[in-house]
């Protein structure tokens, strides 16, 4: 796929199943996440990677992440399906570090690009994926099921497999709506 076609055209795919990438194509999506700019090369990223067993140990800690929140019955429930939506979860963190140049928002944003880097090269290679965040990204319990710092940050989990459903069009944006020019 070439890159351009995979910026136009990539989406969030919300259903997916087996397989989950896996062999050359996965090394290749950590690969692309280590490409992620990267100021001051303070390498700010952990990924945990969850399949099998790994999804049930995240909706086990998504379950008391619920009930620590006093979440309702219905939600306390149904946390420990929610990673059972794809054959893969990645959980992208920032591992904050002090730096003068380098301010925590900017070490976020380096991650943040690292989940899309792998989203896109799961897209490239036939996969589909979704990045969610949600109640649990923030959610303290969870927090310190990973033992973050109180500066770090989960950015994400990103939910890969194959699509269940092929892509539909999306809606065309107007560039010139977001778009503006500083003149002279």
């Amino acid at each position: 796929m070439q890159a351009l076609e995979l910026l136009l055209n990539r989406q969030s795919q919300p259903r997916l199943q087996e397989p989950a990438p896996s062999g050359p194509a996965l090394d290749n999506i950590f690969r692309a996440a280590l490409r992620a700019p990267d100021h001051g090369n303070l390498t700010p990223w952990r990924f945990i990677v969850c399949k099998g067993k790994g999804l049930t140990k995240l909706g086990e800690i998504f379950e008391q992440g619920a009930i620590a929140a006093d979440m309702s019955e219905k939600d306390i429930e149904r946390a420990p399906s929610l990673p059972l939506r794809a054959p893969m979860v990645i959980i992208a963190i920032t591992q904050y570090k002090e730096h003068a140049k380098v301010p925590w928002i900017e070490q976020v944003a380096s991650t943040a690009c690292a989940v899309q880097a792998m989203q896109m090269a799961a897209f490239a290679q036939g996969f589909g994926g979704i990045w969610r965040t949600g109640s649990y990204a923030q959610n303290e319990e969870v927090k310190n099921a990973f033992k973050l710092a109180e500066q770090d940050e989960i950015v994400g989990f990103l939910y890969l497999g194959t699509s269940v459903i092929p892509n539909s069009p999306q809606p065309s944006r107007d560039p010139n709506s977001y778009f503006e020019f500083l003149s002279e």
